[in-house]
């Protein structure tokens, strides 16, 4: 499950606004400064001798996906992605994610320029756990996610890294669409809304993709993977509303906790049911390798909820993506508090498919 693919730099960014700053943002200074020194331009890569024949048909893929997004996607006309790093780690950066024990209300950091975000990044997942664990000791539920592909929102010429092509061909193509979108439109504190929109883009960007290289097959097993996505997204949705109604009740902390965890031993029942229903596919099993807790469901909260709000804006918009990014600026241009509430009232039109619990 890609529960959190990309990072943006945002702590590289506020250090070089705020030098001296030592820990957690010398951290991000060096791990960015260390990234960008591995870049080498991808038609260098792909024309040494040296690089292997697999790399090179992929990073060819690349090459031709970055001028799509251009020409059919109208996403930015510049020098992201058209470099790649070579990484010897299997993520770019781990982030945290944390939230209190008896409550679904994320924990933010803020920074300057990105605002507000629900994850803190580290490129050394060591480092990543030993702040999860500070947060553990002190009552929070913690989760530490990789993410496989970097973002610093266009002020710097980020890489491909080697991180990305964990995935299928379908699957890079889809995280270089999903980034750029961050490029063309990004509201500095709402999470929700830019990811949303970058995954509304990557889907309509998919979609009219394989269309245009002919693959029928590559469309249908990328609309099975979509499908068996949101049906675990819905299980994680039905999680969360249950958990809040148990947060909100008048129930004392221990009982909250014994309906916590019987919340999330149901959990695990409802979803060994659909993977049996998706004759065993065990895409998901990883997100049961380790104990669910509140901070395991931001992700999905963060990243998913609002997806059918910008899928019924497309559709309004007849297709037409440049009809549908001026829509979706004309949402970023509003006040956070009439935003939302356009969003939910696209929500409430969204097909009934697409539904998620308010």
């Amino acid at each position: 499950m890609r529960v959190h693919r990309s990072a943006f730099a945002l702590a590289a960014l506020v250090s070089l606004v705020l030098p001296g700053c030592g820990g957690f943002y010398y951290q991000a200074v060096t791990g960015h400064m260390d990234l960008m020194a591995e870049r080498r331009p991808i038609q260098e890569v792909i024309e040494d001798p040296q690089t292997d024949q697999a790399l090179a048909a992929r990073l060819r893929l690349i090459l031709a996906a970055r001028r799509f997004a251009v020409d059919a996607l109208y996403l930015p006309d510049n020098d992201s992605y058209t470099s790649f790093a070579q990484l010897d780690r299997p993520y770019v950066v781990w982030n945290v994610f944390a939230a209190p024990e008896l409550s679904l209300e994320p924990r933010q950091w803020c920074f300057p320029v990105a605002g507000c975000v629900v994850y803190r990044g580290y490129f050394k997942e060591a480092s990543a756990r030993r702040y999860a664990d500070r947060l553990a000791r002190d009552g929070w539920d913690v989760f530490v996610g990789g993410a496989a592909a970097y973002s610093t929102l266009g002020r710097f010429d980020d890489p491909v890294v080697s991180t990305m092509l964990r995935w299928d061909d379908t699957g890079v193509v889809a995280i270089l669409f999903h980034e750029l979108a961050h490029q063309r439109l990004y509201v500095p504190g709402d999470s929700a809304f830019n990811e949303a929109f970058a995954t509304a883009v990557e889907e309509f960007g998919i979609e009219r993709w394989l269309d245009s290289r002919s693959d029928p097959e590559a469309l249908d097993r990328y609309r099975i993977g979509k499908g068996r996505e949101n049906a675990f997204n819905r299980l994680l949705w039905q999680t969360r509303e249950e958990l809040v109604a148990v947060f909100a009740s008048n129930a004392g902390e221990e009982s909250m906790r014994r309906e916590k965890r019987r919340i999330f031993d149901t959990l695990r029942e409802r979803y060994q049911a659909l993977r049996a229903s998706w004759a065993g596919y065990p895409g998901y099993d990883a997100w049961f390798e380790s104990d669910p807790n509140n901070a395991r469901l931001i992700p999905v909260t963060t990243y998913q909820r609002l997806v059918p709000a910008f899928r019924a804006l497309f559709r309004r918009s007849d297709g037409d993506l440049e009809a549908f990014y001026r829509e979706c600026q004309s949402l970023a241009d509003l006040p956070e508090e009439d935003r939302d509430a356009r969003l939910e009232s696209l929500l409430a039109i969204s097909d009934e498919r697409e539904s998620v619990p308010r």
